[in-house]
Parts: C-alpha cells; sequence; structure tokens
C-alpha cells in the first residue's frame, strides 16, 4: 500500500472529520484515486482498534452489490449487520449507480451509531436532491490526481537534490498523466499509460455523459470535447464554440454545446473559472476557461494535433494545485487588464496569480508584470515562472513555480 503514502492530506482531512456527524462525501473523477482513499482509510481504523465487525464496505461498481436490489434492500442488509453500543463505519463506493441512492444515504445517515461515508464519480451525486436532502449535513472532500509533488514522491525522486531537472520531469509529468495508476505503469511504456488513459476516458464518456444523458450525436459530443481541450486556458463561451464549429462545417446548437460542457464538467473532466469583474466586484456571465484534470488526456482528447503551448500546460498545472489549496478561483478581468487567477482563501484572503513559462525579454517581463501592477489594492500578487533567478517588482513576488509547486502548505 506504500505507494498510497502521498495522499496524506486527503486521509489527515478524513481523520479530521471521523465520528463528526456529517457525512463524508469523497468526490472526483474516476479513478483519482477515491476507493483506493477509502481502503487507505479503512486500514487506519482497524490499526486505530476499530473492530473488523464495525466496518462495511460496499463497491457498488460491482454490479452483484446492487443488481435487482432496492436502496431499501441495501438499507436492511446493512442495518442488520451493525454491531450495536459501538460506532460502525460504512463506506459506500460510487453510491450514484443506485436508483433513489439518497434515501440510503439519509436513512443510514439518521441510524444511531454510524459514520458514513460514500464516493461518487459525478458532481450529479451532491447536485439535486441528495444536496437538498442533506443540506448542511455533509462534508465534501473532492480528490484530484497527483499534484507534481505526489507525482515526485510516487517516482521516488528525492526532491532535496539541488540539480534534478524539474523542467524534465515536469514535461514527464503533463505529457504523460498524474492518474495514480497510470503513473505505476511508467515502466510499461508509454502505450500502457495511453490505453489506460483512453479506457478511463471511455467509461466516463460512456457511462458517466452519454447513457446517463442520452446523447446520441456523439460525434458532435467528442467535436465539442476535442475543442476545449485544444482550448486550455483560453476564454470560450457556448456561442463562440458553436460558430467556430460551424466554420468548420459543423452545425451544433449553442444551447447544445452549453449542456455538453456542463457534463463534462459534472464528471470532473474540465474544471470552469468564470471571469470576475475586479472593478465592479462580481462575477460575469460569459467567457469562461476551462482547465483539464489530468494533463495526460490531451493525448486522448486532442490526439496527434496535441498542440496546448507550454505556457497553458503549465497554468493548468498552477490551476489545479491552487484547487488542492482549497482556493476558490476566478479570472480577473479589467477594462484594460487580464490577470491569471484570482484566488479567495480558505481563511477568505484575496491573492493575485500570474503565470508565463518563461521571461524570455523585455515585452514578456512588462507584458506579465504590467498585468498584476495595473490591479491598484494592496493584496498579495505572485508571478509564477520557471526561471531560476527571479526578481520582485513593485511588491510583486516573482516565485520559481517548480519550488511554488513543492512547497508545503
Amino acid at each position: 500500500m506504500n505507494h498510497y503514502t502521498n495522499r496524506k492530506e486527503y486521509i489527515e482531512k478524513l481523520i479530521a472529520y471521523k465520528d463528526k456527524d456529517l457525512i463524508k462525501v469523497v468526490s472526483g473523477l474516476r479513478r483519482s484515486g477515491k476507493s483506493t482513499l477509502l481502503e487507505l482509510y479503512r486500514e487506519l481504523l482497524l490499526k486505530q482498534g476499530v473492530g473488523k465487525r464495525q466496518i462495511q464496505f460496499y463497491n457498488f461498481e460491482l454490479p452483484e452489490n446492487y443488481l435487482n436490489k432496492s436502496w431499501d434492500e441495501i438499507y436492511f442488509e446493512i442495518k442488520k449487520k451493525l454491531q450495536s453500543d459501538k460506532t460502525n463505519y460504512i463506506f459506500l463506493d460510487e453510491v450514484q449507480n443506485i436508483p433513489l441512492f439518497e434515501k440510503l444515504v439519509d436513512g443510514l445517515f439518521a441510524t444511531e451509531n454510524t459514520d458514513v461515508y460514500i464516493t461518487g464519480s459525478n458532481a450529479f451525486l451532491l447536485s439535486s436532491e441528495l444536496a437538498t436532502l442533506l443540506s448542511g449535513r455533509y462534508i465534501e472532500i473532492s480528490i484530484l490526481p497527483f499534484s507534481f509533488k505526489e507525482y515526485l514522491t510516487a517516482r521516488s525522486i528525492d526532491t532535496s537534490n539541488k540539480y534534478l531537472n524539474y523542467e524534465a520531469l515536469f514535461f514527464d509529468f503533463v505529457n504523460e498523466t498524474s492518474l495514480p495508476k497510470g503513473v505505476e505503469l511508467r515502466e510499461e511504456g508509454f502505450d500502457k499509460i495511453y490505453e489506460y488513459l483512453e479506457a478511463i476516458y471511455t467509461t466516463i464518456i460512456e457511462k458517466d455523459i452519454t447513457q446517463r444523458h442520452q446523447i446520441n450525436d456523439k460525434r458532435a459530443f467528442g467535436n465539442i470535447v476535442k475543442f476545449i481541450a485544444s482550448n486550455i486556458g483560453n476564454s470560450l463561451s457556448p456561442s463562440n464554440i458553436s460558430t467556430t464549429l460551424k466554420q468548420d462545417n459543423q452545425s451544433i446548437h449553442h444551447a447544445t454545446v452549453e449542456k455538453y460542457l456542463e457534463y463534462l464538467v459534472e464528471s470532473f473532466v474540465f474544471y470552469k473559472v468564470n471571469r470576475f469583474d475586479l472593478k465592479g466586484k462580481k462575477q460575469l456571465a460569459t467567457q469562461e476557461k476551462y482547465y483539464l484534470v489530468d494533463a495526460g488526456l490531451l493525448n486522448i482528447l486532442a490526439g496527434k494535433e496535441r498542440n496546448t503551448d507550454r505556457g497553458h500546460l503549465l497554468e493548468n498545472v498552477v490551476y489545479l494545485e491552487l484547487l488542492r489549496r482549497g482556493n476558490k478561483i476566478w479570472t480577473g478581468t479589467t477594462r484594460n487588464t487580464e490577470v491569471d487567477f484570482v484566488c479567495k482563501s480558505p481563511t477568505g484572503e484575496i491573492e493575485y496569480y500570474q503565470v508565463a513559462w518563461q521571461m524570455v525579454n523585455e515585452n514578456t517581463i512588462e507584458r506579465e508584470f504590467g498585468a498584476l501592477e495595473k490591479i491598484n489594492d494592496n493584496y498579495p500578487k505572485f508571478l509564477l515562472t520557471t526561471d531560476s533567478f527571479t526578481q520582485n517588482r513593485s511588491g510583486i513576488k516573482h516565485l520559481n513555480v517548480f519550488s511554488w509547486l513543492l512547497e508545503t502548505n
């Protein structure tokens, strides 16, 4: 189990909420490590002296655990096995596969002496009925694939070595995959990683999207995915996507584009970043940016024409890292400037981040610093680049992005 040790921040969250009167919801992309996390946590409970019979683990990815069973049959089955006067830990993995699963979850939560943990690979889990039913009674732990730091740990790379070539390692990270099992496949070569990513993507598209939402025009759907994947970090809107595809002789209505985007976001394939008007201090409803949960998926989504520039790949990695660190994130915009990320930290502080690959010349330096300098408030401003020599300017902290990614928060 040792290669999962680098998920400790997630484990610590689960431990912090153990025995608290809240349902623990672990959400995230398929195969990002949710089941593994619960298994690891179960091992930990056993180590802490929780009895085997106090733990019930159901994996609803396995049809034999739910086929032809209604939610109440499963409910009574679990209830029968509860140990009285001890806390019972109940794990329901991929619970969205059970019709009316929210009744099951709610029933168990209402039962004495239960501590309930559920996972799901679709944000649909917390939308609609469940959220209403459980309002204020659950805590969501969103799990992402490996961070750059976890990735290096998984590859047993000693980051205390001053002469590491981080740039080369970074390209491995974004060109191969950040998904835990995919990283294990490195020994077997890139083809194996590619097959693995392809299988995951197919499952997400088939099971979570086209079947659930009955999409018949798979070609149109595929084209949209490809388009967004090729435009990581660019401002997009359903109508300009629809227009661009029209010029390419594919007619897809912008309302359809909007729906498809929603499905992709709720399956955790893409993350959507809204624009924030820095002057009027309000969220804008147009021109969002999209980032991909794992840059390795570009091999599948954009295929041979994978041409995302390294600046946008770096931006994608920084976005996911800011998310991991618990920030709410927007793109900042005013009439005369745009800044990559405006963040609100878990404690409510505001910070600005600008990301660029390298300070190659005066123009780049002016452009990147300038974007932050035009914001006239006193919140912290950071410029992240791959330069080994960084220079602060007018209160803006210029940091080496690799050191920033490896920081412990």
